[in-house]
């Protein structure tokens, strides 16, 4: 029998440690044993991990990880990956009333997005929040949609967010908008209800078309988080994230953030019955992540021998 499957047949869905994952396969060493666990974390071993956070629904697996580093998670796994990456542009958030880059940033590089198409479903879409364009970030921009297009991504759409009444002076021009720019892996999958075609007794729709659940909006016109209340800096507001979600998954269906920083992804998903994966490197908003998702659901924190 497999190590896999030993522990399925052993816990049958119940919690574990690692060590007890050891103990019942004693011919396999601890490395092999931890290795099966983290390639099914979040789809087969949704309680196990090493430091984890889950909801005792289930619904939210909180990892403490690097969020470009994807090794725990299943080839094609994902129904919608969701980022809002640190953004390294210096020069654009520093000025003005803003004061962002006091965090670690980076920048994408090619093999990012060969990941993303690794765990992402045929179909399912891909969202990057990024910044308006500018002086200091068009040719960024231009290369990360030229690497999405390399790594098997179609362009499906780009709908500014308007932040509500909030305005931002970065010096040129005042600003009040990011994108979200949407990919699709390959062509995108049947959401839409076609209403127009083949109707149940019930008079619901029994044929989808490709593309979103539903047409999109001009602008996602949403206020943005007061600063006071924000857990990290470029903290994005739920309702955001929930039309975003509810546009691009169904219920029950698995969102990843990789970049988890306020955890405002595991709320949305929660709020709008979907599952999520939610990775995020510093340990402080990872522990605030947890406080967050216990004012929604119970959280319980997963600690291993």
């Amino acid at each position: 029998m497999s190590i896999v499957n030993n522990i399925i047949e052993v816990f049958k869905g119940k919690s574990f440690s690692l060590k007890e994952a050891y103990e019942v396969n004693p011919e396999s060493n601890p490395e092999s044993v931890r290795a099966r666990i983290y390639e099914n974390l979040g789809i087969l071993f949704q309680k196990v991990g090493r430091g984890l956070y889950l909801t005792e629904d289930e619904s939210v697996l909180l990892i403490e990880g690097n969020g470009r580093k994807l090794d725990s998670i299943k080839d094609n796994s994902i129904q919608l990956l969701l980022c809002d990456h640190p953004w390294d542009d210096k020069k654009s958030t520093k000025g003005g009333n803003r004061n962002f880059a006091d965090y670690e940033t980076f920048r994408y590089t090619k093999e990012d997005f060969i990941e993303k198409a690794r765990v992402l479903e045929d179909g399912a879409f891909l969202v990057e929040v990024l910044p308006p364009e500018s002086a200091t970030n068009f040719e960024y921009l231009y290369q990360i949609k030229s690497w999405a297009k390399e790594c098997g991504f179609e362009y499906y759409a780009k709908i500014p967010w308007k932040k509500g009444t909030f305005v931002s002076n970065t010096g040129r021009c005042a600003k009040n908008t990011e994108d979200i720019m949407i990919f699709s892996k390959g062509k995108a999958r049947a959401l839409r209800p076609d209403k127009q075609r083949g109707l149940d007794e019930n008079g619901n729709p029994t044929r989808f078309m490709s593309g979103a659940k539903g047409m999109l909006p001009t602008c996602f016109d949403v206020q943005a988080v007061p600063k006071k209340e924000r857990i990290s800096c470029s903290e994005k507001p739920v309702e955001l994230y929930k039309q975003i979600i509810e546009f691009l998954t169904n219920e029950n269906e698995i969102i990843l953030d990789p970049f988890a920083g306020s955890g405002v992804t595991g709320e949305a998903a929660i709020e709008t019955k979907r599952k999520a994966i939610l990775v995020e490197f510093d340990k402080e908003k990872v522990k605030n992540i947890a406080k967050r998702l216990t004012k929604t659901v119970s959280v319980k924190e997963l600690s291993f021998a």
